[in-house]
Formats: C-alpha cells, structure tokens, sequence
C-alpha cells in the first residue's frame, strides 16, 4: 500500500507537487487503513490529506544538506537493478527468498 512513499528530498529536479500529494494520500491511506473511503469519511480523508501534502512540502523547503543532489535517473536506474536482482532469484526457481550465493 505505501510504494508511492518515497525519499523525495535532495533530488535533482526536485520533487514535483504530485509525487508530494500521492506520498500524501499513501500515507493517509496506510493510517486509516482505507484505500478509498466512505462518502461519510470522505471530506476528513481529504482534509488530511491536503494538510500532510502542505506539510511534506514545507519539510522538504526547510531541509538543508551539504550532499549534492542525487540524479532521479541514476537512483531510478539502481532500483531497477535491484528489482530485476531480486525477482530474477525467484524467477528462476528460488521461492524462499533469499538471495542465492
């Protein structure tokens, strides 16, 4: 439920306002434990969302680092290899999980 939760500081471009508002509502989803919620719930779902998304984006604003910022392709590009490792491991006949040696 929370693969839209990403680090979204210190990239390069920087985060976009959507990528802020779908970690957002990933976050309210997992906390109320609704994907989408009854018209009853509906407008304090989506009050809460708007407030952590406007609250994500002032923490982003105010955050300082000394560490250049990192290029979304080449971390985009490392998840993949990751991906690709661990799923090939199950692909070929290792349903445990763990990684073979």
């Amino acid at each position: 439920m929370c693969r839209n939760i990403r680090t979204l500081h210190n990239f390069e471009p920087p985060a976009t306002e959507d990528e802020i508002r779908a970690s957002a509502l990933q976050f309210v989803r997992k906390l109320s434990g609704f994907a989408k919620p009854s018209k009853t719930n509906e407008p304090a779902f989506n009050r809460a969302v708007e407030q952590v998304t406007r609250t994500a984006q002032e923490l982003l604003d105010s955050l300082v680092t000394n560490s250049p910022r990192r290029d979304r392709e080449l971390e985009a590009e490392k998840a993949r290899t990751r991906s690709a490792e661990r799923y090939c491991s199950r692909c070929a006949g290792d349903h445990t999980g763990r990684r073979r040696s």
